[in-house]
């Protein structure tokens, strides 16, 4: 018998593990193997890598600093903003941190103390609750076994299994499918690019160097034309110029883009954290910032006890559902095809760059 379980191991699951180490027994369950050194094939997290100032902030709040080995050249300073629309261009400072999302999930997880129990490898089927008692369903290698706990969290992303088995009631969150491929480039851009088509989607695409790669991908509303939608887009940057080589991997994921009043950080008795909550930016699909806020706030939740902790943290959470009103109406100025043509056309806040070719 556990006092917490936690589904899902990134940002939010390892750090709030991390957290409660040393207050509660704490099962952490996930499918990737996050103890050893991906293998070929293993399942990984589809994410661009790039860690905003928001994020850059939280981390260190929680007095962290990232690893060498974490990071991946080049680091970034520019937004190069494409209206493939409009054939319009500008450029935007900003300072991301350019990481390997991988190696990212698995110095946090390395964080977490011995004390906790970890299943990773390891999927949820499902889960009953009774009489405040939980029972997991898991599956290793095609073995099923049971774990019980006292207090169930999701943490495991936009498609949780966790929020989809805490209600009957259809959830209408605004969901996308990220498409991203990886292809080889002779010299990496010094930027990160973000692409707007209004034909292609209604949110954004983007391209991002990752030392001899660039990852290229895009926000899709799910169906039968997300692929050919994807092809379309990738047809129309090679048109605009951008060039890359062969191809070395594909990846694929589900995206909320919630409104102010979606995130759901309390579903029938349960805790959700980061994107399994809705917690990411409806404007710019940021999410480590918020996976990050919402475990430590779920933290300090359960730290008087497990009595209460979910009514705390759904008071707790009303800050993040401001910042998310803000994204909200941030929106229409980048996603406005008139409003973005307005604002680009303007030059306002740009930066002029150099070009030695």
């Amino acid at each position: 018998m556990y006092d917490i379980a936690i589904v899902g191991a990134g940002p939010a699951g390892a750090t709030l593990a991390r957290l409660l180490a040393s207050r509660y027994q704490v099962l952490l369950i996930d499918r990737r193997d996050l103890a050893h050194q991906a293998s070929p094939g293993a399942i990984t997290k589809c994410c661009g890598g790039l860690l905003a100032p928001d994020a850059q902030k939280v981390l260190a709040e929680l007095g962290l600093g990232l690893p060498e080995e974490v990071l991946v050249g080049p680091q970034l300073f520019v937004v190069r903003t494409i209206d493939l629309d409009q054939s319009y261009e500008r450029y935007y400072q900003r300072f991301y941190v350019n990481i390997d999302r991988e190696k990212f999930d698995r110095w946090l997880v390395s964080l977490v103390p011995d004390s906790v129990t970890r299943c990773f490898g390891t999927t949820l089927c499902g889960y009953q609750s009774e009489q405040g008692e939980i029972t997991l369903t898991l599956q290793q290698a095609g073995s099923r076994w049971q774990e019980k706990a006292r207090f169930l969290v999701g943490a495991d992303g936009a498609n949780s299994l966790v929020r989809r088995q805490a209600t009957t009631t259809a959830m209408h969150l605004r969901q996308y499918v990220a498409i991203q491929e990886r292809f080889r480039v002779e010299q990496p851009m010094p930027y990160f690019t973000a692409l707007f088509a209004s034909r292609v989607t209604d949110f954004y695409g983007w391209t991002i160097p990752k030392r001899n790669e660039l990852l290229v991908g895009v926000a899709l509303k799910p169906g039968r034309q997300a692929e050919s939608l994807f092809q379309d887009f990738k047809l129309r940057l090679l048109r605009y110029g951008l060039s890359w080589g062969e191809r070395t991997r594909r990846e694929g994921a589900f995206l909320l883009r919630p409104q102010a009043n979606q995130p759901l950080p309390v579903l029938g008795g349960v805790a959700l954290v980061g994107e399994a909550a809705g917690w990411i930016s409806p404007s710019s699909a940021e999410g480590v910032s918020y996976a990050l806020r919402s475990a430590m706030m779920l933290a300090d939740s359960l730290q008087p006890g497990l009595a209460g902790a979910l009514g705390r943290y759904q008071k707790a959470t009303g800050r993040l559902r401001l910042n998310l009103l803000g994204k909200n109406l941030k929106s229409p100025a980048m996603y406005n095809p008139q409003l973005r043509t307005l604002a680009m056309r303007s030059g306002l806040l740009s930066v002029k760059v150099r070009s030695t070719n």
